[in-house]
């Protein structure tokens, strides 16, 4: 039975990492146009190299928290796919092993001038002294407002398959990743988790945790496991 997860920010709030949309989140301080999109790399590429630095370095000291934990646990029973809006590793770090970043991460570079090209970054300071293998620049390997979403056609085709579809830590707000919920087969079971539950029609297959992701994922998990026996 394949179980597709599709996360977002909320999951790696408890592991310390804020989130752009809180009122104490990252865009308090920062405009989107100044710091994460094509443009503003052109106009100031030395305030959006110095942000995702910060950002990385925040990263590189937060940890897995029981949530990203105890989605490793369902990998015994269930063929596992995690769809993650996040930047952050912290999903591979807690050991899970099919993870797909629909909008890049955070701990690899790429050119400039070919996204394809990418790099892991030793350390968490990217300078304008790394470059690619053309001579150029390397910027964070994150998807800016106003990019395409490389991984968004592969992911359409993971929802298709999902027999249980879970969303934790979303609002379900930013397109076109919000989108992906309507690609999920009708029948699929469906698991909702997060303080403020958003809507993804499902009808009474529908299963929402109104809980933080720490607990509301341990509940889901416990429940998946005990019905898989």
């Amino acid at each position: 039975m394949k179980i597709v997860i599709l996360t977002g920010a909320g999951i790696s709030a408890e592991s310390g990492l804020k989130t752009f949309r809180d009122a104490d989140g990252l865009w308090e301080n920062h405009k989107i146009e100044d710091v994460a999109t094509p443009e503003a790399w052109k106009r100031n590429p030395q305030l959006v190299q110095h942000f995702y630095n910060e950002r990385r370095k925040s990263v590189l000291e937060a940890r897995p928290n029981e949530a990203h934990k105890a989605l490793v646990r369902l990998e015994d029973k269930y063929n596992v796919q995690i769809i993650t809006q996040n930047i952050d590793d912290l999903h591979e770090r807690a050991g899970s092993k099919n993870v797909m970043h629909l909008h890049g991460v955070i701990t690899r570079s790429q050119s400039d001038i070919d996204s394809g090209l990418t790099y892991p970054i030793d350390g968490w300071e990217l300078s304008f002294n790394d470059l690619c293998e053309y001579g150029k620049p390397l910027r964070p390997h994150v998807v800016w407002f106003g990019e395409a979403v490389p991984n968004m056609q592969p992911a359409i085709k993971l929802c298709q398959q999902a027999d249980i579809f879970v969303v934790i830590g979303t609002s379900l707000q930013v397109y076109p990743a919000a989108g992906l919920t309507t690609y999920v087969p009708q029948q699929a079971i469906k698991y909702i988790i997060d303080l403020n539950v958003p809507y993804v029609a499902g009808g009474d297959k529908t299963r929402k945790i109104e809980q933080p992701a720490t607990i509301g994922v341990s509940m889901m998990v416990d429940e998946l496991m005990k019905n898989c026996l």
